[in-house]
C-alpha cells in the first residue's frame, strides 16, 4: 500500500467550505466591534470607562487562544481535530449575542453587558483560533496564500453583513432611538439575527469538511517533518533570570500606577507580567524534571523558542493591532462628536452618527473582501508578500490621518478604502507567511501564540490609552486616530526585517 505524500489540491468548493464558517464568526466580531461602545455608553458608561470595559476582548483572547491551539493540536474524535472547537465556540457565541440586547432589563445592566462581552469574545476566539490552523491543515503549501485570501474575503463579507445590520434596519423603518438607558430595536434585532447567522455558517463548515487524520498528516509531512520537541528541551536549559525579570517588570508597573497616578486599569498590565513570570518559572522547573508534555511546559517552551520569522512578524502584529483596537473603541465617539456634533446617547444625532459608523465599518470590510481576492494576489506577484504588506499598512495609515482632519461623513468613506486594504493584508499576509514556515504538527499552538501579539497591544491600548487621553487630550478622542496612523507606519517599517528571516526553499 503506497503512502500519500502530498495533500490533494482543493478546488473552489473546497476552499469555500474550509473558510465559510469564518463568515459567521466575523458577523459576531463586527457586531461586537461596531456596537459595544454604543451599548456601554447607552447603559451609562462614560468615555473614560470605555477602554476598561473593552479590556475583556483582548484578555480573553490572550488566555483562550494558546490553550485552544494546544488542545486542538492534540484532539482527534468523531468530529475531527479543529471542528469540535468551531462548533463549541459557535454555540456559546450565539447565546451571548442573543442575551446582549436583554442587558437593560437586568438589575446591573452595565455589569451584565460586560460579562456577556467576556463570554462573546471568549467564544469567538474558541472558534476563530482553530480556523487559522485549519487552512494550514487542509491545504498544500502552494495553496496557503489562496486559502487565507478566501478566508479574508469571508471575513470581510461577514463583517459587512454584521456592520450593516443596524443601518439597514433603520432604513427599513425599525426604531433607531430608544428611551434613555434602553437599546434601540435596530441594535437588538441585529444581535439576534447575527447570532443565528453565526451558528448557521459555522455549522456549514462542520458538516461539509472532513479533516485529515493524524496518520495522514504525518504521511503528508514525511521527511520534511520538523522536530517539535526542541523548544521544550531548550526551556530546561534556561535560568531563573528571565522569569524574575518579568515579575520585576510587573511590580514596577504596579508601583508606577500609584506614583504617577495612572488609571487603575494599568494594574492589569502589571499583574499579567507577574503572572507570566511566575508561570515561566514553574514551566522551567517542570522541564528540568523531564515533564515536557504538559500544557504549561509546551506553551511556555514554544513561546520562548518560536521561529525567527514568527518573532519578526510579532512586532508587525503588535503595531498593526494596536491601531485596530484604537479604531474599534474610538470611531463611534469620534464620528458622533466631531461629524454629527453630539455626545448625548439618547439624541437622534448621536444615534445617526453611531449608525454611520456601522456604514463606515461596512465599507472597510467590503473593500477588504474585494482586495483579498483581486488586489492582494496581484500585489503579491508583483512586489512579494512582505512589500505588499508594507504598502497596504501605509495606505491604511493615510486613512486614519483623514479622520483627524475630515468633518464630512461622506468623505470619510474614502478613508475606509485605505483602511480596508490594510485590513485585508493584516488578515492574509502574516498567516500565509507563517503557515508555510511552521511545523504542521504544532500549527495550532503557534497560531494561538501568534495571537498573543494581537491581544497584548489591545491590552495596552485598553489600559494605557485612557490615561494618555485623559491627561493630554481630555474630551478630544480624535487624537487617537493619529496614534493609530503612527502605529501602522511603524508596522510597515517593521516588515522590512521579515524577508531575511524567511527560510529559502531548496
Amino acid at each position: 500500500m503506497s503512502q500519500v505524500l502530498e495533500k490533494p489540491r482543493q478546488g473552489f468548493a473546497g476552499l469555500w467550505n474550509i473558510s465559510f464558517g469564518f463568515f459567521g464568526i466575523q458577523i459576531g466580531f463586527a457586531l461586537q466591534n461596531g456596537n459595544m461602545s454604543r451599548v456601554f455608553q447607552t447603559l451609562g458608561a462614560s468615555m473614560d470607562d470605555l477602554p476598561a470595559l473593552w479590556v475583556a476582548a483582548p484578555l480573553t483572547g490572550l488566555i483562550v487562544q494558546p490553550i485552544i491551539g494546544y488542545l486542538s493540536d492534540r484532539t482527534w474524535n468523531r468530529l475531527g481535530r479543529r471542528r469540535p472547537y468551531f462548533l463549541t465556540g459557535a454555540i456559546l457565541a450565539a447565546l451571548a449575542l442573543f442575551l446582549m440586547p436583554l442587558a437593560p432589563s437586568f438589575g446591573a445592566p452595565l455589569l451584565f453587558a460586560s460579562a456577556l462581552l467576556w463570554l462573546l469574545d471568549a467564544s469567538l476566539n474558541i472558534s476563530m483560533e482553530p480556523f487559522r490552523a485549519f487552512v494550514g491543515d487542509m491545504l498544500r503549501t502552494d495553496q496557503h496564500a489562496a486559502g487565507y485570501a478566501v478566508q479574508t474575503a469571508f471575513i470581510g463579507a461577514g463583517a459587512v453583513v454584521g456592520s450593516i445590520f443596524p443601518w439597514l434596519l433603520d432604513q427599513m423603518g425599525v426604531a433607531n432611538v430608544a428611551p434613555d438607558g434602553a437599546l434601540p430595536d435596530t441594535v437588538r434585532w441585529s444581535f439576534w439575527a447575527g447570532g443565528a447567522a453565526l451558528f448557521a455558517a459555522v455549522l456549514w463548515t462542520v458538516l461539509t469538511t472532513r479533516e485529515y487524520s493524524p496518520e495522514q498528516q504525518a504521511a503528508f509531512a514525511g521527511a520534511d517533518a520538523v522536530p517539535t520537541h526542541q523548544p521544550v528541551e531548550a526551556l530546561a536549559e534556561k535560568g531563573s533570570g528571565g522569569p524574575f525579570a518579568w515579575v520585576a517588570a510587573g511590580a514596577v508597573v504596579m508601583i508606577l500606577v500609584d506614583v504617577l497616578a495612572l488609571e487603575k486599569e494599568v494594574y492589569l498590565l502589571g499583574a499579567l507580567l507577574i503572572a507570566y513570570g511566575a508561570l515561566s518559572s514553574i514551566a522551567i522547573r517542570l522541564a528540568r524534571k523531564g515533564r515536557v508534555n504538559g500544557m504549561l511546559t509546551q506553551i511556555v517552551g514554544d513561546f520562548s523558542g518560536m521561529p525567527e520569522v514568527m518573532k519578526r512578524l510579532a512586532l508587525v502584529q503588535f503595531f498593526s493591532w494596536s491601531a485596530l483596537f484604537i479604531m474599534w473603541i474610538n470611531t463611534t465617539p469620534v464620528v458622533t462628536q466631531y461629524v454629527y456634533g453630539s455626545t448625548d446617547t439618547a439624541s437622534a444625532a448621536y444615534n445617526d452618527g453611531a449608525n454611520w459608523v456601522n456604514v463606515l465599518f461596512t465599507v472597510y470590510n467590503g473593500v477588504a473582501a474585494v482586495a483579498a481576492l483581486a488586489l492582494l494576489p496581484w500585489m503579491s506577484r508583483r512586489f512579494g508578500q512582505v512589500k505588499t504588506h508594507s504598502i497596504c499598512l501605509t495606505l491604511g495609515a493615510v486613512g486614519f490621518v483623514m479622520f483627524f482632519f475630515v468633518r464630512d461623513a461622506q468623505a470619510l468613506l474614502l478613508a475606509e478604502v485605505g483602511i480596508g486594504i490594510a485590513w485585508a493584508s493584516i488578515l492574509a499576509m502574516p498567516y500565509a507567511i507563517l503557515a508555510s514556515n511552521l511545523p504542521q504538527a504544532k500549527l495550532g499552538i503557534y497560531m494561538g501564540l501568534f495571537n498573543v501579539f494581537i491581544v497584548v497591544p489591545q491590552l495596552l491600548v485598553a489600559t494605557v490609552m485612557g490615561t494618555i487621553m485623559k491627561h493630554a487630550f481630555p474630551g478630544e478622542p480624535v487624537w487617537t486616530m493619529l496614534f493609530a496612523a503612527a502605529s501602522w507606519l511603524v508596522a510597515a517599517a517593521a516588515m522590512t526585517r521579515v524577508a531575511s528571516a524567511i527560510p529559502q526553499k531548496a
